[in-house]
């Protein structure tokens, strides 16, 4: 008879209660410095002891009216919501005639617990629509993407960044760059509102992209805005992942990009939309939970074993990987890292990325806010980084201070000094968490399997 296996594919055995893997997860973070909240590691795993995930594995929080998969609930700390609800009325496409949609946060913003230092503001939407043909489905998604960034597309605190619609059904040349067939078409703000944009083709004829051109092959959808959080006194990248299902006449739900996205990493905001997410989950593949492991596995090797390394996306997958194959000591491990003074580094790269975006396009956005978000940022690496790095970094965070105020303009330069800073951040994150993940000796077995 063949062994049971655990989700990791391991055999199940007796392991080591709780309390012998706390000590031996803060036996390993001892040697590094890093602290480890016993009580609220014992309670995870308590929590955890002796799960099977499935995919079919959700539940409801009735008071707060949000749903998901029990793993990510379990990460998720409800004090957040009211943040992110409020940005959820600028990204989230309503329902309307024929589109019923089920909005989610995704990504750090759904483990808040875990994620303390989160640089965006993740969603995503599940949008179902029931029309006669394909070509009308796809004709009602796009429009209720350009309904939504037209009416979002600038206002008090925020900027519509960029929408991807649609795909290039042939070689292309824009702006000076060659885009083979395939290739997602990004839209602008300003291209957006007027519809339409001039591209060459390969033998250099003119050719006009409009927005209708796009439902032919929506590809990936996606919306990205900046927001100011003026209270925070912090500006935000916030975008919203789109996953467009068609149900056609006689029933069938065919994804339009090909792919029904599990749910793995979602936290629903609504409960009224359970109706629509328990409809859709049932057309999940049953292998989804392996493909979504075996996806972020890939990621894990690409960002572990290549340059540039990236150590900070390298445990963040890894966290998601070790919380859903049964690897509890190694995920609460994990967990630690992040709640580490170094882990803010990770978020100090991502507003410098979000800095740019809204020094590019945002301005509606108040200067104010972006100063003081520069502000912060610069107190962070202060506390956080040393030596030569942390000189060139805040160095370069002024400069960028300066050019807002108008007391020095950068002028071509500013692109320049936002990537020589956001790369000598990452560096530091590379380094923070790469020193850390590989004093696990499990942690490093693991990714030796990765290797073959």
């Amino acid at each position: 008879m063949a062994d049971e296996r655990s989700p990791a594919g391991r055999p199940e055995e007796e392991g080591p209660s709780p309390e012998e893997q706390v000590k031996r997860i803060i036996e390993a973070a001892q040697k590094l410095g890093v602290e480890v909240d016993e009580a609220d590691a014992a309670q995870w795993l308590a929590a955890m002891a002796g799960s099977q995930v499935s995919p079919g594995d959700f539940e409801v929080d009735a008071k707060e009216g949000i749903f998901g998969h029990r793993v990510t609930l379990l990460d998720f700390d409800p004090q957040v919501l009211e943040r992110y609800r409020a940005i959820a009325e600028i990204v989230e496409i309503p329902d309307r005639p024929g589109i019923r949609t089920a909005l989610s946060l995704s990504g750090s913003a759904a483990q808040s617990k875990v994620q303390l230092f989160p640089g965006d503001a993740d969603f995503f939407e599940r949008v179902h629509i029931v029309a006669p043909t394909r070509e009308e489905a796809c004709r009602l998604l796009g429009e209720a993407m350009r309904d939504k960034a037209l009416s979002c597309i600038k206002g008090d605190n925020y900027e519509l960044v960029e929408v991807k619609w649609g795909t290039f059904q042939q070689d292309v040349v824009r702006r000076g760059e060659r885009l083979g067939a395939g290739t997602p078409i990004s839209w602008d703000a300003s291209e957006v509102k007027s519809g339409a944009f001039e591209v060459y083709s390969a033998e250099g004829d003119v050719l006009i992209i409009d927005w209708a051109y796009g439902i032919q092959d929506p590809g990936w959808c996606k919306l990205d805005w900046v927001v100011a959080e003026r209270e925070a006194g912090r500006v935000v990248h916030a975008s919203n992942m789109l996953d467009a299902t068609w149900e056609t006449p006689e029933g069938e739900i065919i994804p339009l990009d090909g792919f029904l996205d599990p749910y793995f990493q979602e936290v629903y905001l609504d409960a009224e939309s359970i109706p629509l997410f328990t409809k859709l989950i049932k057309h999940v593949s049953p292998n989804a939970l392996q493909d979504y492991v075996s996806a972020l596995e890939k990621q894990v090797a690409k960002y572990g074993f290549y340059d540039p390394k990236n150590y900070g996306k390298v445990a963040k997958r890894l966290y998601n990987i070790f919380r859903l194959t049964g690897r509890w000591p190694e995920a609460v491990f994990v967990r630690e890292l992040f709640d580490e003074p170094a882990a803010l580094l990770y978020q100090v790269a991502a507003l410098i990325d979000t800095l740019d975006e809204a020094m590019t396009s945002g301005q509606s956005l108040e200067a104010d806010t972006l100063i003081e978000q520069i502000d912060s940022l610069i107190r962070t690496v202060v506390r956080v980084a040393e030596g030569p790095t942390e000189e060139q970094i805040v160095d370069a965070l002024l400069r960028l201070r300066d050019d807002l105020s108008g007391r020095r303009s950068l002028g071509e330069q500013r692109r320049e000094v936002v990537e020589a800073s956001y790369r000598h951040v990452g560096e530091l994150v590379n380094r923070f968490f790469e020193e850390r993940l590989l004093v696990m000796p499990e942690i490093v077995n693991y990714l030796e399997t990765l290797k073959h």
